[in-house]
């Protein structure tokens, strides 16, 4: 007699394939989600703290600007800013193409490009912070 007290499961919306490795239709979704939340909340305090430093330094010259980066927290802070900025530009743009390129070829072939160039721009300007500020 099979048991009646067990609640049914709906796999309406799954694919036999998602049924049987017990994943949904998003796979990863949350997880893209939580890191592109994550970032925006960093960016906000990290964005206000850049914005206030460069006010002060209007009218700073230049080895001004590299005695102050030359401290260990704008340094830290800098490099933070841009991982955060880049890898939330990223995710950003990803969404878009995953949402409106309907070609596999395409999507995947912008979506490693976009990934590309995010990561090549955030380590020039890694860089382009280590040797203003070391």
């Amino acid at each position: 007699m099979p048991d009646t007290t067990k609640t049914p499961q709906v796999d309406i919306m799954r694919s036999p394939l998602g049924r049987a490795r017990g994943l949904g239709a998003a796979r990863a979704g949350a997880a893209h989600w939580w890191a592109q939340r994550l970032t925006a909340i960093a960016l906000v305090p990290l964005s206000l703290w850049f914005i206030c430093a460069m006010i002060r330094m209007i009218g700073a010259t230049r080895d001004d600007v590299v005695f102050w980066m030359a401290g260990p927290l704008p340094i830290v802070l800098m490099i933070v800013l841009v991982i955060a900025t880049f890898h939330h530009l990223q995710l950003g743009l990803q969404v878009v193409i995953e949402d409106y390129m309907h070609s596999d070829v395409l999507r995947i072939g912008s979506t490693l490009l976009i990934k590309g160039i995010s990561g090549l721009l955030a380590l020039a300007c890694i860089i382009a912070v280590l040797k203003l500020g070391l």
